[in-house]
């Protein structure tokens, strides 16, 4: 795959996962108050991640030939996290 179809497609990957977020936010808005304030925690804890990712997508933009393995390396790692965290926040709800 080349660099800009790598980027583009990490780039549709955080898109998908902020729509996932979206809809959790969605279920807290209807949430007991107990409930609600677990859902935003872990929301904000979503957010942090998504973020995460989004900055190492981010570097990828510029990053040199020498450096662009260990970057999107990160971009991987960070998208992968974001994904367990995910999975995790809905089982618990």
């Amino acid at each position: 795959m080349r660099r800009q179809e790598m980027i583009d497609t990490f780039h549709e990957r955080l898109h998908s996962w902020n729509q996932e977020i979206d809809k959790l936010e969605a279920k807290a808005d209807v949430a007991s108050a107990h409930a609600k304030a677990e859902y935003r925690e872990t929301i904000e804890h979503l957010r942090a991640r998504k973020a995460q990712a989004k900055t190492r997508i981010d570097e990828l933009q510029d990053a040199s030939d020498e450096a662009w393995d260990e970057i999107k390396q990160g971009a991987e790692q960070a998208l992968g996290s974001l994904k367990s965290a995910y999975d995790s926040a809905k089982q618990k709800f």
